[in-house]
């Protein structure tokens, strides 16, 4: 009889389970982003803090260690949950999904991760302006810019190395333009041309933001590599072929196509494989690789 009932008596103890259960799924998916930040820093040793500025104060993963470095690598979200729907922009541009945040956890080398002007903590000054037309205008430059110039009064570094994910890629692009402490640029399925992206995707320009290749000068002269995705289709991978043409005919400007990726998946292992290697920079010209065993 014992083992009869040993059945029911299972499913009921199971029963007894699933409200705490789904308590938990609930309670997770009330979780902010905020909240979700501070739990993956708190699991890997690494402090979430809030760097002062006007108008913007700043979400940042700070470096581990305090030991000094000639360069630092900063990590650029992208443009996060920009919009509620096709129409709707958000009112909280903060990502839901922490890839950037993943990749800088992940990478030994020293760096930092900086959030874009209003997410992750919002001020008075922000509006949807600033994560839609206006997210690459030379405000929200200027407010990375600052946190820059802070990053390297703390470490004393005295170079950075940019890597900018998605609409980050722009802006880490337009603050090497506008600084003289960039040394090399690396991106992630990058918007590496807003005005070219709108063209390609038959959407109206972004008023009021800036467009690294009115910067062509200022970055031919900047090692870049730029990843991307053959099934991302956010950014095509045809915006990532013509960026380097439009830049300068000698620039050193690599891409290198992962037929796996697409504009959230793929990255982890992509990037892993590519983000300490040097850039061959001898010819001066723009080179095009394919993530393959022969490209490696």
């Amino acid at each position: 009889m014992s083992h009869y009932l040993s059945g029911p008596r299972r499913w009921a103890g199971f029963l007894r389970v699933i409200p705490a259960l789904l308590l938990s799924a609930l309670l997770a998916s009330c979780q902010s982003p905020r909240e979700a930040l501070q739990q993956l820093a708190d699991a890997n040793d690494r402090q979430l803090q809030i760097l002062p500025g006007q108008p913007f104060p700043l979400a940042m993963l700070a470096p581990q260690g305090t030991a000094k470095t000639t360069r630092l690598r900063v990590y650029l979200e992208g443009d996060g949950h920009a919009w509620a729907t096709a129409t709707q922009p958000s009112q909280d541009p903060s990502p839901h999904s922490l890839l950037v945040a993943r990749l800088a956890i992940d990478d030994p080398t020293p760096n930092a991760y900086l959030a874009r002007p209003c997410q992750f903590v919002m001020a008075p000054a922000c509006e949807p302006d600033l994560w839609t037309d206006r997210r690459f205008s030379q405000e929200v430059v200027t407010s990375l810019s600052q946190a820059l110039d802070q990053l390297k009064q703390r470490y004393g570094n005295r170079e950075f190395e940019l890597v900018g994910y998605s609409g980050g890629a722009a802006l880490a692009l337009l603050l090497a333009a506008q600084r003289e402490d960039v040394t090399q640029v690396q991106t992630l399925a990058g918007n590496l041309s807003p005005r070219l992206w709108a063209q390609l995707k038959g959407l109206a320009p972004l008023g009021g933001s800036l467009d690294p290749l009115d910067y062509r000068d200022q970055l031919a002269a900047i090692p870049q590599r730029h990843l991307v995705g053959d099934a991302d289709d956010v950014i095509p991978t045809s915006l990532a072929n013509a960026y380097p043409v439009r830049l300068h005919p000698y620039a050193c400007s690599q891409v290198v196509l992962s037929p796996a990726a697409d504009h959230q998946q793929g990255w982890e292992a992509f990037w892993k494989t590519w983000r300490d290697k040097p850039l061959n920079c001898e010819s001066n010209r723009p080179q095009t690789r394919t993530d393959s065993p022969s490209a490696k």
